[in-house]
Formats: structure tokens, C-alpha cells, sequence
């Protein structure tokens, strides 16, 4: 793919929509780069339940056994990596064009009002889903102090 781009822009024919082109793509940027390397991010639904937090998060095609969930000082870290065939198989030359995202994606996020011990974590059909219970909120009593 990085080959035709340097080609389209290296062509010497006149192009009147380059300078369309290039502006959408300074502006937008890059449509392509979505498939080259890793991924950074993965997208995530928070719903308040009430009691909990239900957080539903999208890591399709993945095996359970490729997603960690890591807890430090307060924060839920959410990591899955995919590796791709293509990595070997592009050895032998037998690709001649690789679309399908692989790396290594990853989430972080504040647990500081959830009971950590407490989470539950599924995944079926390309979702995993954390069932988050909040804390209690804390009451803070007040009195009046008397002044002697």
C-alpha cells in the first residue's frame, strides 16, 4: 500500500484533485493508517447501573486467554494483543495485500470509587464485560464543637 502512495505522489502527469487530495489528507489524515502497526485504542461503552458500573468493551477476534486485566494503584488496565499470520506467512511472499488490524491494544481507567476485589469479568462474542461495584459513598458527619 505505501508503494501506490509514493507512486501517486511522485507522478509527474498532472492531477487536478492532488491538491484536494492532499489537503484532505493533511486535514483527516492518513485513511490508511488504521492498517499499519499496532492499534492504540479499542472502544467502550460505560453504562451506571445503580449499584455498579457496567463496562462493555469491543476486542473482537480475540481468544480470552489474549486479554490481561491488570489492577495498580487505583487504575484497570485492559490489554488484548492479536498477532497476525501475515508476520511468517509475508516471508513467502504468498500476500499480496494485508488489511486486518493486529498489535497490541490497550485501555487504562480510574477504579478510585470501585470495590476492586470485587469485579467480574466475561467475554463472549468479541465483548468482554466488567460488572464495576461502585463504593459506598462515604456519609461525613459533622457536629458542632463547643468553644470553652
Amino acid at each position: 500500500m505505501s508503494g501506490l502512495r509514493h507512486y501517486r505522489k511522485n507522478n509527474s502527469v498532472y492531477n487536478p484533485f492532488r491538491e484536494i487530495e492532499n489537503f484532505e489528507r493533511n486535514f483527516f489524515g492518513d485513511p490508511f493508517k488504521f492498517f499499519e502497526g499496532s492499534i492504540d485504542e479499542f472502544k467502550t461503552d460505560v453504562k451506571d447501573e445503580g449499584d455498579h458500573f457496567l463496562l462493555e468493551a469491543d476486542l473482537p477476534g480475540f481468544d480470552k486467554d489474549d486479554i490481561h486485566l491488570d489492577i495498580k494503584n487505583d487504575i484497570l488496565t485492559i490489554s488484548a494483543e492479536r498477532h497476525s499470520e501475515h508476520e511468517e506467512e509475508d516471508k513467502k511472499g504468498k500476500y499480496i495485500r494485508c488489511e486486518r488490524s493486529y498489535g497490541c491494544y490497550k485501555r487504562d481507567f480510574d477504579l478510585s470509587g470501585i470495590r476492586a476485589d470485587e469485579i467480574k469479568a466475561k467475554y463472549k462474542d468479541g465483548v468482554l464485560k466488567l460488572k464495576l461495584p461502585k463504593k459506598a459513598e462515604e456519609t461525613t458527619v459533622s457536629h458542632r464543637l463547643e468553644i470553652e
